[in-house]
């Protein structure tokens, strides 16, 4: 797909937040086409008395500060002043005002007509029609309704924005089975949209070129096993139980934990757990060079976990270091080549088995589940859908 224009409302900051999908297939987008990406515009905010407030407003005025910026991939990166309140009725008209005005004005600079809007935020939803764009194209990666901090408890208002965006796009992506298998509506235009994996990235962490990291050192010096998580830290995702229920059982083992930390953790209290701040993203590998499991700990229970398509996951087969993860039913399919731990005990088990009995050849294994699951792949389907829908629209008009 060249010469044209899309005009992309993430469903995270670009600037702080782990690359998503969406960093992925806009900075592919943008080699032939003309994109912008809007920041995060927020569901709500927790309340005053919630441990996330503080940071969540902390790292939304830094985004401010940054207004508008252009990648080294030639993307156009804008935070709106806005206001989070979308679900009040009065801040939801102004916002929709503050936002219309903002993006024409800088549309209008950037000489963009009729884009194309993927759309990967519900509260995105009173967009749709306000820039002459060619396509809508939804992009659902999370059960937004299960989310009980970043919906500020609004979520009935989270499910009308998300259904009505569902009967107004073009095309509809969900990000995994899960999520598509419960689509109420809107069935023949969606799409399945797997994550994906920057392959030769992580591939890297085999192959032996990386020093320990420094923050990592420390951590390294007190033994091993080292097992490793990146991504988003989110107090109500992590499933804090069974971390403790681990690390007392096995005080020798280190975990750690690398990513934005929205509000403390009781388990940080624990002598055998870790966290570091969030890492550049091309310095990810030489961290997990040093794992001997990857791990996904969250809580299993929670909505938002069961339909999670986690990137880290494909990231971490990557590696081609051992990965243990708790029951998602995103991941069933793949337990050839990833552990899935059903109970704290069996976690060790699981564990256990990786450090006692893994061979290079379940390495090899590992890579090749993702070694043609690449972000370059599903770019290609994705630009070769909206391609064939254009077209379709074209010769309807």
């Amino acid at each position: 797909m060249k010469g044209r224009a899309i005009l992309c409302f993430g469903g995270e900051d670009w600037w702080y937040h782990h690359p998503h999908a969406n960093n992925h297939l806009m900075k592919r987008f943008a080699s032939d086409n003309q994109v912008v990406f809007v920041n995060s515009i927020s569901m709500g905010l927790p309340g005053p008395g919630s441990p996330e407030f503080l940071t969540k407003i902390r790292r939304k005025l830094r985004s401010y500060a940054k207004y508008l910026r252009r990648t080294p991939e030639g993307i156009w990166v804008v935070t709106p002043i806005l206001s989070p309140f979308f679900s009040n009725p009065v801040w939801r008209r102004i916002n929709r005002w503050l936002l219309i005005g903002q993006l024409r004005l800088l549309l209008r600079q950037l000489r963009i007509e009729n884009p194309i809007l993927w759309i990967a935020i519900p509260t995105a939803r009173d967009m749709v029609g306000q820039f002459n764009e060619s396509l809508v194209a939804y992009h659902v990666s999370d059960k937004y309704d299960a989310n009980p901090v970043d919906t500020g408890g609004k979520v009935a208002f989270i499910r009308q924005l998300h259904e009505e965006l569902i009967t107004a796009a073009d095309l509809v992506f969900y990000h995994g089975r899960q999520l598509l298998a419960d689509a109420e509506r809107g069935r023949e235009k969606s799409v399945l949209l797997e994550q994906a994996v920057d392959f030769e990235h992580f591939a890297t962490a085999r192959q032996g070129v990386w020093a320990c990291p420094p923050p990592l050192a420390p951590i390294k010096r007190r033994g091993k096993p080292i097992l490793g998580f990146f991504g988003a830290i989110e107090r109500w995702q992590i499933d804090q139980s069974l971390i403790e229920h681990v690390s007392l059982r096995r005080p020798d083992w280190q975990f750690v934990f690398i990513g934005n930390k929205t509000a403390p953790l009781q388990v940080e209290a624990l002598p055998n757990v870790h966290f570091i701040p969030a890492q550049p993203y091309a310095e990810l590998p030489a961290f997990a060079a040093q794992f001997d499991v990857c791990i996904v700990p969250k809580d299993a229970t929670h909505d938002i976990v069961k339909y999670t398509s986690a990137t880290k996951v494909r990231e971490y087969l990557a590696t081609g270091k051992p990965v243990v993860i708790v029951p998602i039913p995103e991941f069933e399919p793949m337990a050839d080549v990833v552990r899935i731990a059903r109970t704290p005990d069996d976690f060790i088990h699981q564990v256990e088995a990786c450090l006692t009995t893994d061979t290079e050849a379940d390495a090899d294994r590992r890579q090749m589940a993702v070694r043609d699951k690449t972000w370059d792949a599903r770019f290609s389907e994705v630009a070769e859908l909206l391609e064939r829908q254009l077209s379709e629209r074209s010769r309807t008009v």
